[in-house]
């Protein structure tokens, strides 16, 4: 007991708020529904809680007298008898504004994610470069072939990439449908290779572009063990999205290769095929359902180097 009254006992709120964010945290992973409830608790909970701490406070103000001094001939001595108490804070105090810090930092560990996702995209436009890699007849049918490129002659072997290309013959539209996917692995960049023997023999070269078919109808990379099908879709290992793609157009009865693109995930096969398409993303990176949120874009690694 304290002089005046009793003091108040502990407040339930900050427990309710506490579970309410780690619900939230925990449905972000694994059910909106959780993180929907979740939310609602630490908002219930944060409001009762702020309005207990607050109920001092939110009185009506009491009106003060101007203070009136007369100036004395000579300092009055220091007597401690008649100081002003200093303002007690209680632990319990102590523990509510800890656990406002701590909700605050949550607060921004789940944000600043979210914010660095719908900002960062202004500072990623940097210049692609379009590709020529020759006539159409230098991919046969349903055939996978490496290209072996240079991105930018102007900087060199820097902008060496390569890719998987085959053509799927003439689309729904007559117009010829290609898959080329790109040959970093989207678990951490590592060079995906084919799973097939690669005819050396049959080697050409266009410009500076260098193509070589392959018998594969799959894909791996060999740090980690990622898997994929034909159609760049993971099927094993540590990938967190299918293989990124390049867009392409024909000028001219040659394949031009654009700009790379993410890939969530592709349904059937060929010309036929369904994808999932998205802005480029570093590997990594998830670009489809809530993990996508969590990751802020990486503006050194948006040309997918």
């Amino acid at each position: 007991m304290r002089e005046g009254g009793d003091a108040p006992g502990p407040s339930l709120w900050p427990i309710g708020f506490a579970i309410g964010v780690a619900c939230l945290l925990v449905g972000l992973v694994i059910s909106w529904i959780v993180a929907a409830i979740g939310a609602a608790l630490a908002i219930a909970f944060g409001l009762l809680w702020a309005r207990e701490v607050t109920r001092e406070v939110r009185g009506e103000v009491p009106e003060i007298e101007p203070e009136t001094r007369a100036v004395a001939d000579e300092a009055a001595p220091l007597s401690g008898d008649g100081a002003a108490p200093l303002p007690l804070y209680t632990r319990s105090r102590f523990l509510e504004a800890t656990t406002i810090g701590l909700g605050a930092a949550i607060g921004a560990v789940v944000t600043l994610p979210v914010l660095g996702f719908m900002v960062l995209p202004s500072f990623t436009h940097i210049s692609e470069h379009d590709v020529d890699l020759g006539p159409l007849d230098n991919f046969p049918e349903g055939e996978f072939v490496i290209a072996t490129f240079l991105e930018n002659p102007s900087i060199g072997e820097v902008s060496r990439r390569t890719a998987f290309v085959r053509y799927n013959g003439p689309d729904s539209s007559n117009q010829p449908s290609f898959t080329i996917l790109y040959s970093r692995c989207v678990h951490l960049g590592c060079p995906v290779q084919p799973n097939g023997p690669i005819d050396e023999k049959a080697k050409q070269q266009f410009r500076n572009v260098e193509l070589r078919p392959v018998l594969a109808q799959s894909f791996g990379c060999p740090c980690h063990g990622g898997q994929y099908n034909s159609e760049g879709n993971r099927t094993a290992g540590p990938p967190v999205r299918s293989m990124d793609r390049f867009e392409y157009s024909i000028k001219n009865g040659h394949l031009v290769l654009g700009s790379l693109y993410a890939v969530g995930n592709v349904t059937g096969n060929g010309a036929a095929a369904k994808i999932t398409k998205y802005p480029w993303s570093s590997p990594g990176t998830h670009v489809n359902g809530i993990e996508a949120w969590l990751y802020p874009i990486v503006p050194s690694q948006v040309t997918g180097g």
